[in-house]
Parts: C-alpha cells; sequence; structure tokens
C-alpha cells in the first residue's frame, strides 16, 4: 500500500499571532512553526500501516523553503520520501491543486490529510482534492482500517460517531482519534540523522487560477469587561440582558 500524508506547515498554537504590511500579510517574526496537529495524527497513523502492513510513506507539503525543517521532521519521524511544492500557500484550493497533481502522479492508494489546518481553519483541502481525483472520502476520521482494498472507517459526527465500509483509492480528513497524543512521536537522533539522507523532492508550481485571495485580517474584538449581577436579582438580571447586551 502506497499511502501519502499532506503535511502543513502552521504556527505553534502558543505563538502571538500578528499582521504586517496594512493588516494585510502575516507576520512570521518570532514565529516557531510545527506540523499541523491534525495532520501528525494522521502521520503517526500512517507509520502504524507501514509497520504492521510494510506500506511506503510518503509526505508532502506546499510551502517555501522555510517551511523544509517542519516537513524533516516528518521524514525523521519515520516517512519514506518528501516532497515540496515550492509555492506560498495563499488559499484551500492553490493548495488542493498542486496536492492533487502530486497524488495523481504517485498513484497513491490512500491520502491522509487533517481535517483543517489550525492556522485558517478552512477545513476545504482533502475534500477538493477528493472531487478533483474522484476519490473515495472520508471527513473527520478517528478511526481507519484496512485489509486489501476494503477498508472501515470511522468518523465523528454530531452526537456521536458513524462507521462506514468503503474501498481504496481513499483520502480522509483526519483528527485526533486516529490516534491519541500520548502516541504522537517525537524523533530520535537515529531518525533524525537518517532523515538527512531521505530524499526531499522540491518540485514547480502547477499553473492554475486562484479562486479568491486574502485582502484584509483582523484581530477578534478584545473581550469586554464583566458584569456581576447578584443571583437573588434576577429582575436586574433580565433587564442587563434584554436592554444592555441585548440578547434576548
Amino acid at each position: 500500500m502506497k499511502i501519502l500524508v499532506c503535511i502543513s506547515n502552521v504556527p505553534d498554537t502558543t505563538s502571538k499571532i500578528n499582521f504586517a504590511e496594512g493588516d494585510t500579510k502575516f507576520d512570521s517574526n518570532g514565529v516557531q512553526f510545527v506540523i499541523n496537529p491534525n495532520d501528525e495524527f494522521g502521520l503517526t497513523r500512517a507509520m502504524w500501516f507501514k509497520e504492521k502492513q510494510a506500506a511506503t510513506v510518503h509526505v508532502a507539503t506546499v510551502g517555501l523553503a522555510s517551511s523544509e525543517s517542519t516537513i524533516r521532521k516528518a521524514l525523521a519521524i519515520g516517512a519514506d520520501e518528501a516532497t515540496r511544492v515550492d509555492m506560498e500557500p495563499t488559499n484551500g484550493l492553490a493548495v488542493a491543486t498542486q496536492l492533487a497533481k502530486i497524488i495523481k502522479d504517485g498513484a497513491y492508494d490512500l491520502v491522509i490529510a487533517g481535517r483543517e489546518s489550525i492556522d485558517y481553519n478552512g477545513g476545504m483541502v482533502p475534500g477538493i482534492i477528493a472531487a478533483q481525483l474522484n476519490y473515495n472520502f472520508v471527513n473527520t476520521c478517528i478511526g481507519l482500517e484496512i485489509e486489501g482494498e476494503k477498508v472501515t472507517a470511522t468518523r465523528e459526527i454530531d452526537g456521536g460517531k458513524e462507521t462506514l465500509s468503503t474501498e481504496l483509492p481513499l483520502i480522509i480528513g483526519g483528527q485526533k482519534g486516529l490516534v491519541e497524543e500520548s502516541d504522537l512521536r517525537i524523533p530520535n537522533m537515529r531518525g533524525i540523522m537518517m532523515a538527512r539522507q531521505k530524499k526531499l523532492n522540491v518540485v514547480s508550481v502547477q499553473e492554475m487560477t486562484n479562486g479568491s485571495e486574502d485582502l484584509k485580517f483582523e484581530k477578534p474584538a478584545p473581550k469586554g469587561a464583566v458584569k456581576l449581577v447578584n443571583a437573588n436579582n434576577l429582575s436586574e438580571l433580565i433587564d442587563l440582558l434584554h436592554n444592555e447586551a441585548k440578547a434576548i
């Protein structure tokens, strides 16, 4: 089985986010970048298939040269080969189109992408890839078992979970549940040294027309002051909710 794990290079969740150039660009100064958490769950699951079913695991990202340290970490964890599309990931359609070409050219059986990345939270890339390639698709995937061409997948739904039966080729939008946080792997020294010898392909951008562009970014408004109301004064609470908060 040939597996591709799609990797996003995202700011660490503890990073302080700022914008530059009149709030039109993300300011990356002083920001540490990491593997997108949903992608890391998928990568760990792919490593399980490599170890248990002798699968081949490749990783791919769309990003500039600054993202190579992140994809090298994926190689150090155990991926066999990596590909970087030399392009700034401007929007979900552009990213999905570039990845779709890699998947088609590589004839991958299983594509594991994160449900969404934690930077823009678009949640669209795996679905667009599946539509462009006509692959079976399971989103919000929290469980995956493969036997030959047959796949049993579990996905999270409102109020519970759903188990599905499908076939390869398949793309999933994975999240926590594919593996748990305690299962995530930290590269050891041997893995880091071996990663330096593994192949990292840099490919040119496939020409396309972007469907959208970012015009401006804006931080959420700061939280307002909290007004405390005596629990015994119900009439005051109702008055504040009605006339001040406009909640009722």
